[in-house]
């Protein structure tokens, strides 16, 4: 599904988040490696799960045509910064819920785009019958857990040792729900 684009300027900086073209394909390829190697709040390591342009351009196409699904850009100094993605399904059972996932590249961290990519998905999620959103956490990111409690979700569990990070810890992954 496609949502109007919407501008934003916050500490100087101007950018806007609007649904996902096939055009952005390439850029989002890059951006997903860099971002998986600027931290480690993400499941992945920088290469692993690697979608390529056409596969970005799958998956774009397919969630422009869903109604139970939301691929966004956030796009600053004339390049992407940050996406996120809501996805569904059809099965009978859960088609009322979609999984949030974020990115954002970290010098752009701290204009509100993570923030304003989730506003822009629950604005979607509520006015299209969605009825719940979950996300995966981990527990060290205090400040985006902080952000989605802001929100109105809630912790629903935890995975145990749920993460292997580069210190050689394990560490628990928050599973967080949204009810609106």
């Amino acid at each position: 599904m496609r949502i109007e684009e919407k501008e934003f300027i916050v500490n100087e900086l101007q950018y806007r988040i609007r649904s996902a073209a096939t055009a952005d394909a390439k850029a989002l390829s890059e951006v997903r490696l860099q971002v998986d190697g600027e931290t480690e709040n993400l499941d992945r390591e920088p290469g692993e799960a690697y979608i390529d342009e056409a596969g970005f351009k799958r998956i774009i196409e397919d969630d422009a045509a869903s109604s139970r699904n939301l691929f966004l850009v956030a796009e600053a100094d004339g390049r992407i910064v940050g996406f996120s993605r809501c996805e569904g399904n059809s099965l009978k059972r859960t088609a009322h819920q979609v999984e949030f996932g974020v990115g954002v590249l970290e010098a752009y961290w701290g204009y509100g785009i993570g923030k304003n990519l989730l506003k822009r998905s629950i604005e979607w999620a509520d006015g299209n019958h969605i009825r719940k959103m979950t996300l995966k956490v981990l527990e060290t990111n205090k400040k985006a857990i902080l952000l989605y409690e802001k929100y109105g979700f809630e912790v629903e569990g935890i995975l145990k040792d749920d993460k292997l990070l580069s210190d050689g810890k394990f560490y628990n992954t928050v599973l967080m729900g949204r009810i609106g």
